[in-house]
């Protein structure tokens, strides 16, 4: 192993840094983490709460595109490290990977917290120097590091920086965008940051939201414009969220900054034709009420006749006023106007960030030579499903090697 004798600097201890922390480190280089909050990864550590989604197992072309429009900027770096790679990687850790029966990839004690006890011992044993509670401020006139610490201003000494500070999401676990402020002071373009993987906005009646505010809507389709997803929602105070939703977050967006607010089609059962569905509604239901009926006709729950009938009162004409056709036209096709997209702060990424013109083929800054950026504050987006994570530790990974080759030119 080549031995580096400049020091590299790792702003922010997510996913990102911590694998930029590691990769220098195996390749000789010394290493100091700063991170602001009291203890590294602690987004990552509320992520695997229910299971720790690292990845997924469809072909890559298939997974690269989740990344949409970042496809091609993202691409060297996850095929460079893919996602057998990273599942490699967490058995080198000790801690072996299973595919769900959705493709997605997790642990298999479906925790973060032994994944990451390991991953530290190993930044340990590479000699990485952690340094907690330094928020990072920008740099001095001498272009050294400036961090807020809580016995005031500090200084850190580097040969190369990577910064890998998250978004805008959760702040209070770390990610709150703060960066923002000294990178466009030094001239870098930021496409401004916006919620990502986000619930919707809708004004539901306070019948409606008072009645089924936590209730799931269950294999079904969502359509804006036209692009479709399938999936769960989760119905909300506020409107819905889940994972359906969060796979139209972008088109959804656009559609708001465009007009004001998304027009989205519900599709109650979507494996099932609006015709099967009218004949099944044709019969006759006798002394059945209409909720009951449907419950037994179509095998809804009450969420879904509820959502039903809130549409159809909206529209002017109560739900049993409408014929079998009506009313399986309705279950096909539910109209939602989504006004606003939830706050960035409950959201569960973040859209926007330094963009990609501002970096080189090895994630560094043009306009700070030295200086590489990796992570959620470049802007891309994925879906849930282990995208995120993925292009993270993938980021984080070609960032370190480019400050490698940086590193020997010194």
């Amino acid at each position: 192993m080549q031995k580096i004798n400049h020091r590299a600097a790792v702003v922010g201890g997510g996913p990102a840094g911590l694998m930029a922390a590691e990769t220098l480190a195996a390749a000789g280089a010394p290493v100091t983490l700063y991170e602001r909050m009291p203890r590294v990864a602690r987004k990552l550590l509320l992520a695997g709460r229910g299971g720790l989604n690292l990845t997924h197992s469809e072909p890559l072309e298939r997974f690269l595109s989740r990344y949409r429009e970042a496809e091609p900027r993202l691409r060297a770096a996850i095929e460079a490290f893919p996602p057998d790679a990273l599942r490699a990687w967490c058995d080198g850790l000790g801690q072996e990977t299973f595919v769900g029966s959705s493709g997605r990839v997790f642990p298999r004690v479906m925790k973060t917290s032994p994944l990451l006890r390991a991953w530290l011992a190993r930044l340990s044993g590479h000699g990485v120097d952690v340094r907690l509670g330094h928020r990072w401020t920008g740099w001095d006139d001498t272009g050294r590091l400036v961090f807020g610490t809580a016995d005031g201003e500090v200084r850190g000494e580097s040969a190369c920086t990577i910064l890998a500070l998250g978004g805008a999401s959760w702040p209070k676990l770390g990610s709150d965008g703060s960066w923002v402020a000294p990178l466009a002071g030094a001239g870098v373009a930021i496409t401004p940051l916006a919620p990502a993987n986000s619930g919707v906005c809708i004004a539901w009646s306070d019948v409606f939201k008072v009645r089924f505010a936590g209730s799931p809507l269950k294999r079904i389709a969502l359509r804006c414009g036209d692009e479709t997803a399938r999936g769960e929602a989760l119905i909300t105070v506020a409107g819905l969220e889940g994972g359906a939703v969060y796979a139209l977050c972008p088109r959804i967006r656009a559609e708001i900054a465009s007009s004001g607010a998304a027009s989205i089609t519900l599709d109650l059962r979507p494996d099932q034709s609006q015709a099967d569905i009218a004949a099944r509604l044709a019969k006759p239901r006798g002394k059945q009420s209409l909720a009951t009926f449907l419950r037994k006709a179509l095998r809804f729950d009450p969420a879904a006749i509820g959502l039903l009938q809130e549409t159809a009162h909206r529209a002017g004409t109560p739900l049993s006023g409408l014929a079998p056709d009506g009313v399986a036209h309705l279950v096909k096709s539910v109209p939602i106007r989504a006004h606003a997209l939830a706050p960035i702060d409950r959201a569960i990424s973040t859209a926007g960030g330094v963009s990609f013109d501002e970096i080189d083929e090895t994630f560094m800054l043009r306009r700070r030579p030295g200086t590489f950026v990796a992570g959620e504050m470049i802007d891309w987006e994925a879906p849930t499903g282990g995208y995120l994570l993925q292009a993270s530790f993938a980021t984080g990974r070609a960032a370190a090697k480019g400050a490698l080759e940086f590193l020997k030119t010194r």
